[in-house]
């Protein structure tokens, strides 16, 4: 960051616009600041769920926070920062957490136990972010590798959610099925 914050507030924003990486003033409503704060969010329940987990996990989650403020970047500057060996990462942290995790054969229920429940609300803000970014690209084209990132992250928050539940997920029961 080449200009340090000294002062919080600028008043630049008290009309509607905010200012991106690169300097150009955009709607505060524009689609690429929604894909910003949706990142931002998704990175601040990352932080939440960080304080829930075991040394291994929280590096992985570290990790991810640095790869999400590096994607949000890449947007405003629309420049391709994000690597193949990105999405390799956490496929292998997905196929890790899967080699203890029995064959789902029902869908589960938000929930569990505290880190669990967390790591099911960052994987659908990651979802939220993630559609946000597709109708984006529609506007300016994104890195396809951050695209494929955001999809895979959602895939690994799943698999962890289920890995730190253990014993604590909570499977549906479709009345309508009569499984109760």
């Amino acid at each position: 960051m080449a200009n340090r914050l000294t002062k919080i507030y600028t008043r630049t924003g008290d009309s509607g616009e905010t200012g991106t990486a690169d300097g150009t003033r955009l709607a505060k409503d524009d689609l690429l600041m929604h894909v910003q704060g949706e990142l931002d969010e998704l990175n601040s329940v990352l932080g939440l769920l960080a304080c829930k987990l075991d040394d291994e996990q929280l590096q992985t989650i570290r990790a991810i926070q640095h790869v999400l403020f590096d994607m949000g970047g890449e947007i405003s500057l629309r420049i391709d920062m994000l690597k193949p060996d990105r999405i390799d990462a956490l496929e292998h942290h997905i196929d890790e957490c899967n080699t203890t995790l029995t064959p789902l054969k029902e869908f589960i229920l938000p929930g569990g136990n505290e880190a669990g429940a967390l790591a099911h609300l960052a994987r659908t803000v990651c979802r939220r972010a993630e559609r946000t970014m597709v109708s984006l690209n529609r506007q300016h084209e994104l890195n396809p590798v951050s695209l494929a990132y955001i999809n895979r992250l959602s895939d690994y928050l799943f698999v962890l959610a289920r890995t730190v539940n253990a014993d604590a997920e909570i499977y549906w029961r479709s009345e309508r099925l009569g499984r109760s």
